[in-house]
């Protein structure tokens, strides 16, 4: 194409534009690694966005009511590295530019959340930051109907590449905002027609319009490299009453000898290519060199929010001192002061009344406690609301018709909703949550595993934990899931035992800022088995003696969940055999994990036999059956071996031998 032309035509946007295609070769190239095509193919879009239409201050890279702009497509990360160094982000210097994806560098391989301001998600994964954008635009609309327009009134942009239409996710993500009517959300289509492989045609046909427009939004085109038809396909975007879709026709690596083409998607660090395309752009300055008027110019951009910033902040002050010191708390993720006392008094009501409940009616008894006093909780379910019990009577239902409901149908879409949850914590002032069966994890677990990794509070309520679920069978029945998800990083799994470890473990969930939980709870009734009512949080401590041994102690039973009151029952028929015995229920292992050696060895000391009881597969127990001063020949584990059955529960329990007779009979055998 005719570079030349473009250049003619809007000089001034032309020179903004090449700042952002130079800065991304001369970074590829000197990390000989990257992807150089989508920042040059988007450099046009990104920057009529950010000149003409986007809210922001960077030097105010946390104001509350900015426009969110998330880059979807990641592997292009230097499109918003350079944005960011441009417009003045103090953090991203020249410096962090040169070391793009080195060690120690702020400008990591692919976008991540919580290295660099501005950097709204982590956005490795192809398709999950469009899902997180449906998640920040339902914050959005949920907070400016609490709020008023006058505190919460902003845009969500997303640009998103053919990689992230393509994942299955996109569709659960674009399905919920079109049901929504998100009207804030705009996604910018880098329309490229290029895959690593080569054309979009190898592999994929969707007519990616249509197919938006079936899904409730309203769909633009635009000339991807003509500023004046980019902005007013913008401006009609935004006037939109529902989520908008515009398709920007780009070429990839625009150009470079590798326009169009597979090879222009990768990293181009040929010496000559760059030299030869920097002289097609008409840029005659060295490597990571920007002039001086340019970089003003950026910066000018940069600061043109400074206004509404001030504004808002003046807005801000004008309300009353609740107001503010409820805003303030819920945007710095701080639970209310009352929360502690409130599970308090829920914990003593359990251990008096001591009823037998799935802790999925537990997690939902303390949810009737917890959202009346956390207005920020947004809670909901992959269309299992009645199952995973949470929506609680005050909520109201999320809705076009109804923003301060606080209860969202996902519909059958558990990786969009881990995902969009993911957005709503991201983007903050909500506390989200959200439900479906534990064996569906499985789909969720790209999200789940992006909040672990970039550290923030989303709450999973995984129901149907165990075999416990009975007649629907081993495909549902998640025997490895709670090993998956111990394995992750950074991530809480809490397995209560009762209604009580239950009520603590949603007071533990909420209090974490940077850590997400996955609590696994029953769908049969439990019974009571803290009917000591102790102030203290004891999941607080992730593993603790609930019952000990009477006389000499020669085992230790450790449980968690619905097998607690199996190893109680178990425990009641070695003492009868005057076996003395304890018990420890482990609903948490990372917090136990983390607690003193000196309390670790109290709750397991060494020499006593160990036997582990789990309606799951042992995988992970070893480290607390023969570490951990356990040995090897004197532990045992009593669970599942492979997946489960269709029956009712209480016949699969006996069928695995999952007992209380097969629980001591272990203990005997060890003993021997």
């Amino acid at each position: 194409m005719d570079l030349s032309a473009l250049a003619a035509q809007n000089p001034d946007h032309w020179r903004r534009a090449a700042c952002i295609r130079t800065l991304t070769l001369d970074a590829v190239g000197a990390a000989n690694s990257g992807h150089s095509g989508m920042p040059m193919g988007m450099a046009d879009v990104a920057t009529v966005l950010f000149e003409k239409h986007l809210s922001f201050d960077a030097s105010a890279p946390d104001w509350p009511n900015r426009d969110r702009f998330i880059l979807s497509a990641g592997h292009g990360s230097m499109l918003i590295y350079s944005l960011l160094h441009l417009t003045g982000y103090a953090d991203m210097t020249i410096d962090q530019i040169r070391n793009f994806r080195q060690l120690g560098a702020i400008t990591a391989g692919h976008p991540e959340y919580g290295h660099a301001k501005g950097v709204e998600t982590t956005t490795g994964p192809l398709g999950q930051g469009i899902a997180n954008a449906v998640g920040f635009a339902m914050a959005e609309e949920s907070l400016r109907a609490r709020w008023g327009r006058k505190l919460i009134d902003h845009y969500t942009y997303c640009i998103a590449g053919d990689g992230c239409l393509m994942e299955g996710i996109s569709q659960e993500a674009i399905g919920l905002a079109g049901r929504h009517e998100l009207s804030r959300l705009i996604v910018l289509w880098d329309n490229n027609n290029i895959t690593i492989d080569g054309a979009v045609s190898l592999s994929d046909r969707t007519d990616q319009k249509a197919r938006f427009a079936a899904s409730g939004w309203d769909v633009f085109d635009c000339d991807g490299h003509d500023p004046a038809d980019i902005d007013r396909a913008l401006g009609e975007a935004k006037a939109s009453p529902r989520p908008a879709m515009i398709a920007c026709k780009t070429h990839i690596a625009i150009g470079s000898s590798a326009q169009d083409t597979a090879k222009g998607h990768g990293a181009l660090t040929d010496p000559k290519l760059i030299a030869d395309t920097k002289a097609a752009y008409g840029w005659k300055y060295g490597p990571f060199e920007i002039p001086e008027d340019l970089k003003a110019e950026w910066e000018a951009i940069g600061s043109r929010g400074r206004a509404a910033r001030e504004a808002w902040e003046a807005e801000f002050a004008l309300q009353s001192a609740t107001r503010q010191a409820s805003f303030t708390r819920a945007f710095a993720g701080d639970m209310p002061p009352k929360l502690s006392a409130t599970i308090k008094a829920l914990k003593k009501q359990i251990s008096e009344t001591r009823p037998k409940v799935a802790t999925r009616k537990a997690s939902e008894m303390a949810l009737e406690v917890i959202n009346p006093i956390v207005p920020e909780t947004l809670g909901g379910s992959a269309d299992l609301t009645g199952s995973n019990n949470t929506k609680t009577a005050d909520l109201g239902v999320f809705s076009p018709e109804d923003r301060k409901g606080r209860h969202i149908h996902y519909g059958i879409r558990e990786h969009g909703m881990a995902a969009a949850m993911n957005g709503m914590a991201l983007h903050g002032g909500v506390r989200p949550y959200g439900g479906t069966f534990m064996c569906f994890t499985d789909y969720a677990r790209g999200a789940i595993r992006l909040s672990a990794l970039m550290g923030v509070s989303v709450q999973y309520v995984m129901t149907h934990d165990s075999i416990g679920l009975g007649e629907d069978g081993p495909t549902h029945q998640p025997v490895e899931h709670l090993a998956m998800m111990r394995a992750t990083p950074n991530c809480l799994v809490f397995r209560p035992a009762d209604a009580v470890e239950t009520a603590e473990a949603w007071e533990l969930a909420l209090s974490q800022k940077s850590t997400p939980s996955v609590l696994a709870l029953s769908r049969q009734g439990l019974p009571t088995v803290r009917v000591d009512h102790k102030t203290r949080n004891m999941v607080a401590q992730g593993g603790y003696v609930l019952a000990d041994a009477e006389g000499k102690r020669q085992a230790i039973l450790m449980a968690t969940g619905s097998e607690v009151a199996i190893a109680m029952a178990a425990r009641d028929l070695l003492q009868a055999d005057g076996i003395g015995t304890r018990v420890v229920s482990m609903p948490c292992w990372e917090l136990f994990e983390e607690q003193p050696e000196a309390y670790r060895k109290r709750v397991l000391p060494g020499g006593p036999v160990r036997v582990a009881v789990e309606a799951a597969v042992r995988f992970g127990w070893d480290r607390w059956l023969f570490g951990e001063r356990g040995k090897r020949e004197k532990s045992g584990f009593v669970g599942m071996h492979g997946f489960g059955g269709s029956a009712p529960a209480e016949d699969l329990y006996a069928h695995f031998g999952i007992t209380a007779e097969a629980v001591a009979d272990k203990v005997k055998s060890l003993l021997k």
